[in-house]
């Protein structure tokens, strides 16, 4: 063939295939909104530009004996602030000139999303604002030391002896509060902490703004080190009147802080969830009726009738020999992941089934982790040498193979592990919007799944994947109950015993991990009502014959750890507005 022809020939199939390409724009535009929208870059821009932010206006101190200085997360000076809701404002006014109604629905939602996080950061930056200008009078020598840190970022050339007689009379003003404070001792116990961070925050700015010169100026070095000290040290002892006094803990009991019913509303309304605490209170009384009658049906298989404590302890008895745990794990993984494949639910990628690691828990961390917890690796919650016969039997009865049958795929796959095998692979840009609500809800919705498909094929699988389905009415209804002030820990406690069926150590683990572990009030109300969420989503779209299970659930994981009602927007093409707000009523609490 002719060299000019076979290049003609060419040129048309190059064409032909663009043209093919361009009339399937779901092809293309899928592939592109796996990966970003039309609002992928401000969101970006926008998160680089608050750590920018961040990271300037952090004092920087020289951090051991490597001699390499560190960005501190200090409590952040007037100024700081000032900047971020500077920031935080400008981009209000950038989303207001987006061509909003032009965009994919992917856009939309990420504007939704992103608009929503920027008011929350503007509500707290002016909170915070409204704090300092209480607690700044405690702090009278605050401006002074935020002066100098804010030279030292432009390297502004100080004489070392002026800087020691500008230090020595700020140790005077600190001591003189101390007297004073000393004297009075009145002060909002709101405001305590918040006071104690930021002089804690003043002494690492005093020490960025020392090292930046210490041994390069000679002089500095000469007249500064002692004064400094003697500041650094006065505010240390200033800082300890503003520590707050916690309760004596009597043996294990359990402190923590409730935090009343507005509050509450507040952080549930913020989580897209457009129900009141008493609607999820009422919400995890239903479920629990079916876990019970359930739970009944297993009891009486097994030849226990309506005693269903003796069949379920039966079920605790059934735990593996010493050191045979691991395996457990492994196969209580393979049979999921069987089960699924089986199904056709979804499909799970190869390297992610491979990557998957565990680890031994240790015993202190069994305090506030009775069972496993998992992520890139599944932790083994299992009776360690240091432990007492009571607590090793506990453990060992609390994590028998029938219970594990409902964790494990939980943490591993397609559960948390999956999760962060996906998250970092799609949209990982949407991480500032992640919530607990899908973090927990989606490996919640597969125990759902799982058991609605038959997972559980005797009365003591059930059973153990029941325990589970109860603990998880139970966690929010004793979460709920102690915030709105009407539980105890002790009752908290008391109800996973009597209710659940929990080991006495393991039901203290979940209460005290619950409210002293770092979680947000709403955490462990987040796993069932994720759960159920997405079972809901579930139920509108593979249900009904609009996509299949896999087609699914690999478009859940690609919107990341969004909000389940912005997937759900994504997902059937919501019609939504610049000014959207939660609606998605996802419960039916009357069938």
């Amino acid at each position: 063939m002719p060299i000019l022809k076979s290049i003609k020939v060419i040129c048309f199939f190059n064409v032909f295939i663009v043209l093919i390409i361009a009339a399937t724009p779901s092809f293309s535009q899928n592939v592109l909104y796996e990966q970003t929208s039309e609002m992928g870059t401000t969101i970006i821009s926008y998160q680089r530009d608050i750590a920018a932010i961040q990271d300037f206006y952090s004092p920087s101190p020289t951090i051991g004996t490597n001699g390499f200085s560190s960005r501190e997360n200090a409590y952040a000076s007037p100024e700081q602030r000032r900047r971020l809701i500077e920031i935080n404002s400008d981009y209000l006014v950038k989303l207001r000139i987006l061509p909003f109604e032009k965009f994919s629905i992917y856009g939309k939602v990420d504007y939704v999303l992103i608009k929503k996080q920027i008011n929350s950061n503007l509500e707290k930056l002016n909170e915070d604002a409204a704090v300092y200008q209480l607690i700044e009078k405690y702090i009278p020598f605050a401006d002074e030391i935020y002066a100098l840190e804010k030279l030292r970022r432009r390297g502004a050339y100080f004489k070392g002896s002026a800087v020691a007689v500008q230090l020595t009379k700020l140790t005077k003003q600190v001591d003189s509060a101390s007297a004073v404070q000393k004297k009075t001792n009145e002060f909002q116990k709101t405001n305590l902490f918040t006071t104690s961070l930021a002089i804690n925050g003043l002494r690492n700015r005093l020490k960025s703004f020392t090292d930046f010169y210490v041994n390069y100026d000679p002089e500095f070095t000469w007249w500064v080190p002692k004064p400094a000290e003697d500041l650094a040290e006065a505010l240390k002892k200033y800082g300890q009147y503003f520590e707050p006094t916690l309760q004596k803990i009597v043996g294990k009991e359990i402190i923590g802080n409730p935090i009343g019913k507005e509050a509450l509303q507040r952080q549930i309304t913020a989580e897209m969830i457009p129900y009141t605490p008493e609607q999820l209170i009422k919400l995890a009384e239903k479920e629990f009726a079916f876990c019970d009658k359930e739970l009944l049906n297993a009891s009486k298989e097994m030849g226990f009738g309506t005693d269903w404590k003796k069949a379920q302890e039966q079920v605790k008895n059934s735990y593996v020999d010493l050191g045979k745990q691991p395996e457990l794990i492994v196969k209580l993984q393979n049979d999921a992941l069987e089960f699924i494949k089986l199904n056709r639910l979804m499909d799970i990628p190869a390297l992610a089934n491979e990557t998957w690691e565990m680890e031994m828990m240790s015993a202190q961390r069994q305090l506030v982790n009775p069972f496993f917890t998992g992520g890139k690796e599944i932790s083994i919650s299992y009776p360690t040498q240091a432990m007492s016969q009571e607590d090793k039997l506990m453990s060992m009865r609390g994590n028998n193979p029938y219970f594990s049958r409902g964790t494990v795929q939980h943490e591993l796959l397609p559960g948390h592990h999956l999760q962060y095998y996906m998250n970092k692979r799609y949209k990982d840009y949407r991480n500032i919007f992640s919530t607990p609500f899908s973090v927990e809800g989606w490996p919640l919705y597969w125990e759902l799944l799982l058991y609605d498909k038959g997972f559980a094929k005797t009365p003591q699988e059930k059973i153990g994947m029941l325990f589970w389905r109860m603990h998880r009415c139970a966690r929010i209804l004793f979460s709920l109950n102690y915030h709105l002030g009407k539980w105890t820990p002790q009752e908290c406690i008391d109800f996973l015993v009597d209710r659940v069926g929990h080991e006495k150590a393991n039901a203290e683990g979940e209460v005290r991990r619950s409210f002293e572990g770092g979680y947000s009030p709403l955490y462990q109300v987040a796993y069932l009502v994720g759960g159920l969420q997405l079972m809901a989503l579930k139920n509108e779209l593979v249900n009904k014959g609009k996509m299949s299970y896999p087609q699914f659930h690999e478009a859940v994981m690609k919107e990341n750890l969004i909000p389940v009602e912005m997937i759900r927007a994504t997902l059937t093409n919501q019609p939504l507005k610049r000014d959207f707000n939660t609606q998605w009523k996802f419960y039916d609490f009357n069938n």
